[in-house]
Order: C-alpha cells, then sequence, then structure tokens
C-alpha cells in the first residue's frame, strides 16, 4: 500500500532532523552486494570508529545467504554516501563463502582475471542502462487514476504532457556524482516513464563495480519517490519497447587515429563469429529475456542473426557515424539486456575481441 503524499512528505521532515544531530568521529558504513540471484542487491550498515582513508580500511563483515548459510562480504570499492553524506560511506562487496570462494559463480573475480590479462590494451567501457519507472500499485508512472496508459512518449523529450520521472532521474545522477561514481549523462527514452543513465568511461573491473553502485543508488532515490525502477527487459509485454544496457567498447588500439579497420572492423569480425554465445550472457536467464526484446522493431537487431552498420542503431554492433568518419574511437555492442550482468558481459567481450577464443557459432539461436 502506498503511503498519502502528506505522511510521506512528513516522514522526510522526521528523517531530516534526525540525520542532523551531530555525532563524535564515527563514520557509518553501507556495505552493498549482489545477491545470488545475481540481479538484486542486498545492503546492511556499520559504525566504523574513523573515517576509512581507502578500501583497506573496511574490515569484512558477514551476512546470512538465501540458503541460510553464513558467507562474508569483501569490500572491493569504496564510494562517498550520498544519503547520510560524509564521512559515510557505501561499499561494493563481494561476496564469498566461509572457504573464501566467491558465492556467485565467480563473475567478478573471474573478469578480474580476464582484465589482467588484457590490461596492456587498456580496455575502457561504457555502458548505457535503461529502466522504467513503476508506482507501489504495480502501474508504470504516469498512468492516469483510470489506469488507462498515457501516449508513448519519445527519446529526449521535453515537457510534463510527453514524460514523468525526470525529477527522480536528476537526483540520481546528482547522488552518483556526489558518490564519486563515473556517470557520464542521462536522458528519457522512449516510454512515458522510461530513462537512461550511462557509466564511463572505466576501464577494467571499474566499470562494473560502478555500473553496480550506480543501480544501488538509483533504487535508493526510488525509495524515497516511493517508486519501483524496473530493470526487466520488458516489463510491459504490450509494447514494443524493451530496456537494454548497451556496452560500448575500445582498446588503446582502436583509439589510435587511423587505425579504424585494423583493430575496429577486426573485433566486429570476431564478435560476429560468437553471436550465440554473446547472447546466451547478455541478460539475466541465458537469452530467454533477448529473445523477447531482439524483435528487429523498437531499435533493437535481430535475436537470431548478427549484423552491423555506420550509425544504425537497429543493429547487433554499432559503429557511430563519427568513429568511422575519423577512423578510430569505438563499437557499441547494443545486445545486452537492462538486467545484464555487467561482468559477465565484459569478460565475454573481451575474450571475443581481444584473447581469440575461438568456439564459434555452430547453429543458428
Amino acid at each position: 500500500m502506498s503511503l498519502l503524499p502528506e505522511i510521506l512528505s512528513r516522514h522526510k521532515m522526521v528523517r531530516k532532523h534526525y540525520l542532523s544531530l551531530q555525532k563524535g568521529e564515527e563514520c557509518q558504513v553501507t556495505y552493498v552486494w549482489v545477491n545470488e540471484d545475481r540481479q538484486n542487491l542486498q545492503s546492511k550498515t556499520r559504525t566504523l570508529y574513523n573515517e576509512p582513508a581507502g578500501i583497506r580500511d573496511i574490515p569484512e563483515w558477514y551476512a546470512t545467504s538465501a540458503d541460510h548459510t553464513e558467507v562474508t562480504l569483501v569490500p572491493v570499492r569504496m564510494f562517498r554516501d550520498p544519503f547520510t553524506l560524509d564521512p559515510d560511506k557505501l561499499v561494493l562487496c563481494e561476496l564469498v563463502n566461509s572457504k573464501h570462494i566467491s558465492k556467485v559463480n565467480h563473475r567478478r573475480s573471474q573478469c578480474v582475471t580476464v582484465m589482467d590479462e588484457v590490461k596492456q590494451f587498456q580496455p575502457w567501457f561504457g555502458m548505457e542502462q535503461e529502466y522504467i519507472l513503476f508506482g507501489l500499485d504495480g502501474k508504470q508512472l504516469g498512468w492516469s487514476p483510470e489506469g488507462n496508459q498515457l501516449q508513448r512518449a519519445c527519446s529526449n523529450a521535453v515537457g510534463a504532457n510527453k514524460l514523468c520521472g525526470r525529477d527522480i532521474s536528476m537526483c540520481h545522477c546528482r547522488a552518483c556524482l556526489y558518490a564519486g561514481v563515473k556517470i557520464f549523462g542521462s536522458n528519457a527514452e522512449d516510454l512515458w516513464s522510461q530513462w537512461e543513465f550511462q557509466v564511463g568511461t572505466c576501464e577494467g573491473i571499474e566499470m562494473g563495480d560502478h555500473l553496480w553502485m550506480a543501480r544501488y543508488i538509483l533504487h535508493r532515490v526510488c525509495e524515497d519517490f516511493e517508486v519501483v525502477a524496473s530493470l526487466d527487459v520488458k516489463p510491459i509485454k504490450e509494447s514494443l519497447q524493451s530496456s537494454g544496457c548497451h556496452i560500448n567498447f575500445s582498446t588503446k588500439e582502436m583509439r589510435s587515429e587511423g587505425d579504424f579497420s585494423k583493430y575496429i572492423e577486426e573485433a566486429i569480425r570476431n564478435l560476429s563469429k560468437r553471436h550465440s554465445q554473446h547472447l546466451i550472457v547478455y541478460d539475466a536467464h541465458g537469452g530467454l529475456d533477448n529473445k523477447c526484446r531482439l524483435t528487429g522493431k523498437g531499435c533493437t537487431s535481430s535475436f537470431h542473426h548478427f549484423s552491423t552498420a555506420v550509425a544504425c542503431r537497429n543493429v547487433s554492433v554499432r559503429i557511430p557515424g563519427h568513429v568511422s568518419r575519423m577512423g578510430c574511437g569505438y563499437l557499441e555492442d547494443r545486445r545486452p539486456a537492462a538486467n545484464c550482468d555487467p561482468y559477465l558481459v565484459m569478460r565475454t567481450l573481451v575474450e571475443t575481441c581481444l584473447l581469440g577464443a575461438t568456439d564459434e557459432d555452430d547453429e543458428e539461436v
């Protein structure tokens, strides 16, 4: 049940009083981790008696997993806390069992290993996270009280009669900037309450870490607005529109002037040979979500066939127009879904483009 606006407003005023109370040198640290379903985030907060100068100053902690066994929270990256402010921290953690083995299929640790193997290439990433806002009643934010869907919006729209949720998008971006998340920008998308934010440019493993923390901050901001941010690929089944998480990728060679055909086109050729392998890991359910999403309509490519083009958005891999003109830059893989695990996407992309993975497609998806 949703709280009435006046009750919600009173809650915020009460909270403001308590957060303004003076304290000593203590620092509250919120531990954030990806749970075992590899889609949802969890968190808990503890007090440290001095502000940590770095990740090494934050101790491991413990939690209970879905199967009721004890797991260890291992801090891997620290951010400022935009909700309770300095000196408090948010810390992203890896989840390991009693033998210090990752509980989430080693996805982050495996990605770290792969990124170490290719660090001489200086791999840069940027990811474009789309999401749709819903009320606590389960209806898309902006629907009329009678439940009739409002008109379809358009990307980058302006105007209260064309979109809703801008305050949430703006607050999210500002909170990310305060936290130290490498947020690049944001924009309205094609559905009434659909938005996108971009994270990057990040090098190596920090891409996955910063995207997961940006997702956490988004959900926390939405708590304050009493709405839900959905990363479902197609939460509105009757709509052609869906939510993705496109990934931009380059190496120092791709970014060097004049080497476009040698490096970017070679990477795309390698990607074309492993289309089905990528689709299996580009959403949270082994390709089933992308099978519904990648229809060739609504700026999506075909699920069944790999495609590429310059300055075209209904392809598997896009070469931006300015990259083609300059002869250097990056490629955009448009296949990852909104609910993808960035560590798995990054690892697979690097294995295909830089490490010579050779298990080519042997049949159509």
